[in-house]
C-alpha cells in the first residue's frame, strides 16, 4: 500500500489491503502521487472517493511506470477508467528463494559404495571398533557427525528444475576446449586454427546430443520401475508447484480475523492455535472403580524381534527432529541389530527412553479453503525413527498378549480396508436381493485419536491383561512430550501435549484398537451388525428404531469415557427403502439422511448399487493420467513404458 490513497479506509478497504497482503501485491493507485481528480475513481451525489483498484505483484511494480484516472471516461456507471502506463520485460524472472532446513543428505544411503563408506567412516569415528557405543546420546551424535561428513548437506533452498538437468562432466570438457580454440583462433586468425575451432564446435553438439539422450534413456529406465512412478508424480508435482504464483503463505489470521504480517506475531499464533488444539479434552466421568494391574515378569528383547521390526521399517521416510533415519540401522546391518537390542533392554529395565525421543516435530500443510486461516492446514508428526522400531517391538509383544474382537478391522493382521468394504457390500446386496430394509448409521467421533483420555488409555491396557511393565513403558513414551511447529516463517517455541495419542507413531493404531475395544464391548453387537476400522464405525438394524436406539447406546459410553460423537457428521442410510421411513435421531436432533456415503474411500448406495464408485474410479484414472500426462509430454516419453496411474 502506498502513501497516496484517498481519504479514510473503511472495513471494504482494509480487506483489499488485507488481500494484497496475503498474496505479496501492490495497490497500484497508491503509489504515485496525482491531483485528486486524477485519484478518485468514484462519483456520487457529493461523495467522491477511490473503489476502483489495479493490483500487481510487488515483484512488478518497477514495471509500471504510471497510473491514474482517466477523467471524463467511465467504464460503469460513476465509475471513472484506472489505465497504467507499464513496460513489459519479457524474461524468464527467478522465483524468491525459500529458505528451507538444511538436511544431511541421507538418500545417499540407497547406494551400496556410500553405505559402505559411511560404514568404513564410522568405524574410524569409534577408533576402529566394530561394535557401536552403549549409551544412546554418543552414538547418535557420532552417527549425525558421520554422515554429514561423508554424505554431504543440503543448501537448504527448493531444488530448481534445470534447463540443463542432463550436464555432465564430458560436456564440460568439451565446451572449456572449445573456448580455448575460440581464443586461440581470434588472436591468430589462420585458416588452421579456424579449422580446429569448427571441429571442436561439432564435437560439442555431438556431446550435447549424447549426454542429453543418455539422461532421458536414465528417465525412462527409472520411470518404467515401481520405484521410478514415485519420480515421475514427483515431477507432476513440481510443475504444478512451479505454476502456482504463491508457494508458500507467510501471514495468517488471529482468532479475531485479523491479518498477522510479523514472523513473531505469525509464530505465535501457529503455536497457540495447534496448543489448544491437540490439549482440549472432552467431559468424561471420572472412573470410581479401579482394575487389579498384571505384576509379571517379561522376557528380555531378542534379536529377532529387532530384526523383524527393522524389516517392517519403510524407508524414505521424513526424519524425526534427533535426524537419524531408519535407513542408518539397516545400512549397519547387524552391528545395529546388536546395539538396538542392548538400547532396547535396557530402556525396557529402566523404564526410561532417551529425552531426545520425547520431541516431536509438526510441519503443516495447506489442505483447503482460506490459506489464511489455522483451520485449514493439516499437520503431521514427525518423530524419531528409532523410537518407532521400539514401538514396533512393544506393538509385537502386545498383540500376542491382546485378543481384539472381530468386529474390528483396523490395522489387525490379514485384515484391511478391502475386507469391510467386501462385508458392507455383501450384506447391502443380500438385503436387496431379500426385498428388506436394512438400516445404517456410520458414527463419526470428533477427532477420535486426539482426544482419547490417556487415564483411560491405562485403563484398557490393563483390562486387556497388559502386563504391567509394558503399562509404565507406554506411559513413559507419552510423558514430557514436547512439541514443535514448523510454518513459513520457521519454527514456534516448544508446547506440551498432555492429550491423546501420538499421530504418527507405530504403536497408536494398536492403542486406539484396546480402547476401542474396552469401551465397545457393552454396546457392539455380533458381526456384521457392527463393524469397525479404527474410528470409523458402522452400525447395521433390521428397522429404524433398534438402529437409533443402539445408536443413542453408543453416544452414551463412548461420551461417558471422553470420546464425543458427532452429530453433524454422523450419517443415516436405508438400504432397499420402499416406503418413507424418516430418519434416525441423536439426542432429539435428526441425523443427516444420505442417499450414498463414501465408506473408507468407498461410495456406498443405498439400492446396493456400485455405479457410481465404478465411475469415480474412471475419473480417478483419468485424473492420475492429466497429472502426469504432462511431464511424460515434455520429456517426449514415447509409448515404451507403461502408463500408470493413481486409482
Amino acid at each position: 500500500m502506498g502513501k497516496f490513497g484517498v481519504k479514510e479506509r473503511n472495513l471494504e478497504g482494509q480487506m483489499v489491503v488485507d488481500f494484497a497482503k496475503r498474496m505479496d501485491m501492490a495497490v497500484v493507485n497508491t503509489y504515485f502521487q496525482k491531483r485528486e481528480e486524477h485519484r478518485v475513481t468514484y462519483k456520487s451525489g457529493g461523495r467522491r472517493t477511490q473503489v476502483d483498484y489495479i493490483l500487481c505483484r510487488r515483484g512488478n511494480l518497477k514495471e509500471i511506470s504510471d497510473c491514474k484516472v482517466v477523467v471524463g471516461e467511465s467504464v460503469a456507471r460513476k465509475h471513472g477508467m484506472v489505465v497504467c502506463r507499464m513496460t513489459l520485460i519479457v524474461c524468464k524472472k527467478k522465483r524468491s528463494k525459500i529458505e528451507m532446513e538444511k538436511e544431511t543428505k541421507w538418500w545417499k544411503l540407497k547406494k551400496e559404495e556410500c553405505c559402505e563408506e559411511f560404514r568404513q567412516k564410522l568405524r574410524q569415528a569409534l577408533g576402529g571398533q566394530v561394535v557401536l557405543p552403549e549409551d544412546w546420546e554418543t552414538t547418535a551424535e557420532v552417527i549425525r557427525e558421520t554422515g554429514r561428513k561423508v554424505l554431504g548437506v543440503s543448501s537448504g533452498r527448493r531444488k530448481e528444475d534445470k534447463e540443463t538437468w542432463w550436464w555432465n562432466e564430458e560436456v564440460q570438457d568439451s565446451i572449456q576446449r572449445k573456448r580455448l580454440a575460440k581464443k586461440k583462433w581470434n588472436m591468430d586468425r589462420t585458416e588452421e586454427n579456424k579449422q580446429e575451432y569448427k571441429e571442436l564446435q561439432c564435437r560439442v553438439k555431438r556431446e550435447v546430443s549424447k549426454a542429453t539422450q543418455k539422461a532421458y534413456d536414465e528417465l525412462y529406465t527409472r520411470l518404467d520401475t515401481r520405484e521410478g512412478e514415485k519420480d515421475l508424480y514427483r515431477l507432476a508435482r513440481q510443475k504444478d508447484r512451479d505454476g502456482k504464483d504463491v508457494q508458500q503463505v507467510r501471514v495468517i489470521k488471529d482468532r479475531d480475523g485479523r491479518v498477522l504480517t510479523s514472523e513473531e506475531s505469525v509464530q505465535r499464533r501457529w503455536k497457540e492455535y495447534f496448543e489448544e488444539l491437540m490439549n482440549e479434552e472432552n467431559e468424561r466421568e471420572k472412573r470410581v472403580e479401579g482394575v487389579n494391574s498384571v505384576e509379571q515378569k517379561v522376557d528380555k528383547i531378542r534379536k529377532d524381534e529387532v530384526r523383524k521390526a527393522l524389516k517392517r521399517m519403510k524407508s524414505g521416510k521424513a526424519v524425526g527432529p534427533d535426524d537419524i533415519p531408519v535407513e542408518v540401522w539397516k545400512c549397519l546391518g547387524e552391528a545395529a541389530v546388536e546395539f538396538l537390542t542392548g538400547f532396547f533392554n535396557r530402556v525396557l529395565e529402566s523404564e526410561k527412553m532417551p529425552e531426545e525421543w520425547r520431541s516431536v516435530l509438526v510441519p503443516i500443510f495447506k489442505n483447503k479453503g482460506d490459506v489464511q486461516s489455522c483451520s485449514n492446514y493439516r499437520e503431521i508428526k514427525l518423530m524419531s525413527h528409532t523410537m518407532k522400531v521400539w514401538e514396533r517391538v512393544v506393538e509385537a509383544r502386545l498383540r500376542k498378549v491382546v485378543e481384539i474382537c472381530e468386529q474390528q478391522y483396523g490395522f489387525m493382521p490379514r485384515k484391511s480396508t478391502t475386507d469391510a468394504i467386501f462385508a458392507l457390500r455383501i450384506l447391502m446386496e443380500k438385503y436387496r436381493d431379500g426385498q428388506r430394509e436394512l438400516h445404517c448409521v456410520f458414527v463419526y467421533l470428533e477427532k477420535a485419536y486426539d482426544r482419547v483420555p490417556r487415564e483411560e488409555l491405562w485403563y484398557c491396557m490393563r483390562k486387556s491383561g497388559v502386563a504391567e511393565k509394558y503399562v509404565r513403558v507406554v506411559q513413559d513414551m507419552y510423558e514430557r512430550c514436547r512439541t514443535v511447529v514448523r510454518c513459513a516463517v520457521g519454527q514456534t517455541e516448544e508446547f506440551k501435549v498432555e492429550v491423546g495419542l501420538h499421530q504418527g507413531s507405530a504403536l497408536s493404531p494398536f492403542l486406539f484398537a484396546i480402547v476401542m475395544d474396552q469401551l465397545s464391548e457393552e454396546v457392539r453387537q455380533e458381526f456384521p451388525r457392527t463393524m469397525m476400522f479404527a474410528d470409523d464405525i458402522v452400525i447395521s438394524r433390521e428397522n429404524r428404531e433398534q438402529v437409533e436406539e443402539n445408536l443413542e447406546r453408543w453416544r452414551f459410553v463412548l461420551e461417558r469415557r471422553g470420546m464425543k460423537v458427532s452429530g453433524s457428521k454422523t450419517e443415516y442410510m436405508c438400504v432397499n427403502e420402499r416406503e418413507g421411513s424418516g430418519t434416525v435421531r441423536l439426542q432429539g436432533e435428526e441425523v443427516k439422511k444420505v442417499q450414498e456415503f463414501k465408506y473408507l474411500g468407498s461410495t456406498v448406495q443405498s439400492n446396493g448399487e456400485c455405479g457410481k464408485e465404478v465411475k469415480k474410479r474412471v475419473q480417478a484414472g483419468w485424473n492420475g493420467w492429466r497429472k502426469v500426462s504432462g511431464v511424460i509430454e515434455k520429456y517426449q516419453r514415447e509409448s515404451r513404458g507403461r502408463c500408470t496411474g493413481q486409482w
